[in-house]
């Protein structure tokens, strides 16, 4: 019998790679496993739907997910999770040494809808007393001044968001000093080599323990999603995709905690494992519905309360049935 032909696009991750180099299989599918930057393949997901089964931002997702006619599903498998506590970078002259500093500062933000600046915005809001609209907003691209916002936003009441300035990107903005700081997931140029430049939380492992231990969420990123008229066609293949991705993880997971000579090209790999098992706990990153439900509904309540999604969403209605629960013996 012939197997299922499968475009995959994910990210370059050792979670990934052992589906991509046939460690782990698919049960029932062939796959054509793709790699893309999350920028071209969200872009090419949500515009052109170009891929079987895709990486999605969990942002957009629940945006489209609003929309009955929207094309995905999704598996819950969360290929990028972040603290995002360290993607608040600031000016060491803008007087912020703490996130209530922020108050009334101007900050840069790529897009609004960017599920990192979701959760920034809910965390700064909901665990640190600082509401979105005591910060003024300028929105632009980081390096590239046409980037656009890639989906059309209603934006809360009395929220200062305005566009940078024709021609001009955040990268520029902060270094002239024009903005105080920005938010997302990646830095400006010369971060790490320009002195002006800082972080609003300077020990990101102790702000990140310290918040963990306290909500006991590790935020989610991005979900696998899957084309609805596939599923529809194939309804065997949500739970075998759940299946083999957390084989996958288990297989990264495992070489990451072999340390006898490290998998991945930095130092103190042994210390900040040590670090995460003591603070964090043994099994953080993990893959499925229930124990992860408690994140999936905070973002969730931050997304609705951001006017992102049109509704407050449901957890259970953003996952096929299939891929969040499992037999046992």
């Amino acid at each position: 019998m012939s197997k299922l032909n499968l475009t995959i696009a994910t990210g370059n991750y050792d979670r990934t790679r052992p589906i991509s180099d046939g460690r782990v299989t698919i049960e029932g599918a062939d796959p054509n496993h793709l790699f893309f930057s999350p920028e071209e393949m969200f872009y090419r997901a949500f515009r052109f739907q170009s891929f079987d089964v895709c990486e999605l931002s969990f942002s957009s997702y629940c945006v489209g997910a609003c929309n009955p006619d929207f094309p995905y599903t999704a598996v819950p498998v969360f290929l990028s999770r972040a603290f995002r506590h360290a993607a608040i970078f600031t000016r060491n002259d803008a007087n912020i040494d703490k996130p209530s500093d922020l108050k009334g500062k101007t900050l840069g933000v790529t897009e609004y809808q960017l599920t990192a600046n979701v959760w920034l915005r809910g965390i700064l809001e909901d665990y640190y007393g600082v509401p979105q609209t005591a910060i003024h907003w300028i929105r632009g691209g980081l390096f590239d001044p046409k980037r656009p916002e890639k989906i059309k936003v209603q934006l809360p009441e009395g929220l200062d968001y305005r566009e940078a300035p024709e021609g001009t990107t955040l990268n520029e903005l902060m270094a002239s000093g024009t903005i105080d700081g920005l938010i997302g997931p990646r830095p400006p140029k010369d971060f790490y080599t320009n002195p002006d430049y800082g972080r609003l939380f300077p020990d990101t492992f102790g702000a990140v323990a310290e918040y963990y231990q306290n909500t006991q969420i590790f935020p989610i990123m991005h979900v696998l999603g899957i084309k609805k008229e596939i599923v529809n066609q194939y309804p065997w293949l949500p739970a075998s995709l759940y299946k083999a991705f957390e084989e996958a993880r288990k297989v990264a997971l495992e070489a990451i905690l072999d340390t006898s000579a490290s998998k991945m090209t930095m130092p103190l790999l042994d210390e900040q494992i040590d670090f995460v098992r003591k603070e964090l706990g043994p099994e953080l990153w993990t893959y499925g519905f229930q124990n992860n439900k408690h994140v999936i509904d905070k973002f969730l309540d931050y997304h609705h309360n951001q006017r992102l999604s049109s509704r407050r969403l449901d957890a259970e209605e953003l996952f096929h049935p299939s891929s969040m629960e499992s037999y046992s013996l």
